[in-house]
């Protein structure tokens, strides 16, 4: 008798949505994720962890006019800097077993004199993600958190992901969203009620859940945080068909009182523009890149529905508002279709414009663009999802007053030749506020066919480069 009420009271839990494993059970793919080696099915490269840089190196610093060789794919109408940078170089420490794919897909931001960053194993129903702090002055790498600390490893579903970008609050605290890994466990069957915001004390690493499941059953891949008015705004995905509501949903949420102000279907599947001078943000509903029409949402009438203003343009990435009320975005653009494009869009004026191609050789698609601090200059890096090698692994420096392209510096093949490591590609890229320093998470390659760890890399642009 005493075991079937047992078995009843654990079928009550799993009615109202309580999802608990045994204590002592270790979670699905534990002894695999152990493993600090593995084959590359498509290379038969045999790939050990933790990456490691010759002589047991924390990081290399080097300098070479390598970095200024152009490939033959570069256009001819691409400038090429004169002056080779300085580049910091390190793999991401806590790479410890095989994951599924090391990667990075979530923005990152520099402030306050250091970069923040994420790294994921991609491995949900049982993945993990990682939140690291890099310090320029002392060349190290920290490690913040971890979703699994924060949200507990009994959880049937644990995301393998952050997706979103990182943002700093005016408390202080970084706030970000989780996302999953493939696609197909985001279910009832693994309890699946939705991922989670959560905010990260960068001084102590300690971390804390603000919502779960902010829009019941569905993954958060896009997300902003108005840091002035505390309101996290995000981009959603349905977790499943069978869970769809809607498709994308748009919401808004305050991280203060941790209260939904507004949600609504046909939202940004991939990126907003967050114009800090006001706190509206805008979108292109629907469209993971492509040109489109943009909707407004203004946190003075939380609950009033986004509207549509008389503007169009491609919203794959966007830079943060510069001084004069001007940010920069970048459509995704495709072999097959357009070529990806640079918008400028005025946040006083709600006026979108047209500049110019972004690519500069093969690679289409850029998921991170920024500003630097004289709003003259976007710096982004194109082949985001892989291929990055095959332009050279190029950092771009674009001039918006003269609309002109230019090449800081092509890091492969140098890396590839020197440390036996191709940097195939980046989800997030920031520049420092003082104009001097690049950041850049890599997914890098050591023999895989796609990728298999993540790499930093801290590109200290010339002055002489970067002279008006």
């Amino acid at each position: 008798m005493l075991r079937w009420s047992m078995r009843l009271t654990l079928v009550a839990f799993f009615a109202v949505g309580v999802y608990v494993l045994l204590p002592d059970v270790e979670p699905v793919g534990a002894q695999e994720k152990k493993k600090d080696k593995k084959k590359d099915k498509k290379t038969g490269v045999e790939i050990t962890f933790p990456p490691k840089l010759e002589g047991g190196k924390d990081i290399v610093t080097v300098t070479s006019d390598d970095f200024l060789k152009a490939p033959a794919t570069i256009g001819k109408d691409v400038a090429i800097a004169k002056t080779a940078p300085t580049v910091d170089f390190m793999y991401y420490p806590g790479q410890t077993y095989a994951a599924k794919i090391w990667s990075n897909w979530g923005d990152g931001l520099a402030v306050n004199g250091k970069y923040y960053s994420s790294i994921g194993d991609h491995d949900a129903p049982k993945g993990n993600a990682y939140v690291y702090e890099y310090d320029p002055a002392k060349k190290t790498m920290r490690l913040l958190t971890d979703l699994v600390s924060v949200l507990g490893k009994m959880l049937g579903y644990l995301p393998g992901k952050i997706h979103g970008r990182l943002d700093m609050g005016k408390d202080g605290f970084l706030y970000f969203s989780t996302h999953r890994g493939a696609t197909n466990v985001t279910t009832d069957a693994f309890g699946y009620k939705g991922d989670w915001i959560i905010k990260c004390d960068p001084k102590t690493g300690k971390a804390e859940i603000v919502a779960h499941g902010p829009v019941p059953k569905h993954c958060i891949p896009n997300s902003v945080l108005d840091p002035e008015r505390m309101i996290f705004y995000g981009g959603t995905a349905p977790g499943s068909g069978k869970d769809d509501v809607n498709g994308v949903q748009f919401f808004a949420f305050d991280v203060v009182n941790k209260k939904l102000l507004y949600s609504c279907p046909d939202g940004p599947p991939r990126y907003m523009i967050l114009a800090n001078s006001t706190g509206k943000v805008y979108y292109v509903p629907g469209s993971d890149g492509n040109v489109g029409p943009m909707m407004r949402y203004d946190p003075a009438k939380p609950a009033a529905a986004p509207v549509k203003i008389d503007a169009s343009l491609g919203l794959r990435s966007a830079t943060q508002e510069t001084r004069d009320g001007m940010v920069y975005t970048v459509s995704k653009g495709s072999k097959k279709g357009s070529g990806s494009t640079l918008f400028s869009f005025n946040t006083k004026t709600e006026k979108a414009q047209e500049i110019g191609p972004a690519a500069v050789g093969t690679n289409e698609y850029i998921t991170s663009i920024d500003v630097d601090p004289t709003g003259r200059y976007l710096y982004y890096i194109p082949g985001a999802h892989g291929g990055s090698q095959n332009d050279g692994s190029a950092v771009v420096q674009y001039d918006v007053k003269t609309k002109t392209r230019k090449v800081i510096a092509f890091l492969h093949p140098y890396f590839k030749d020197k440390h036996n490591v191709a940097l195939a590609g980046t989800f997030s890229s920031a520049i420092d506020p003082t104009g001097e320093r690049l950041y850049i998470t890599w997914n890098a390659s050591r023999g895989s066919r796609a990728w298999d760890c993540c790499a930093l890399t801290v590109i200290h642009l010339p002055e002489a480069e970067r002279r008006p």
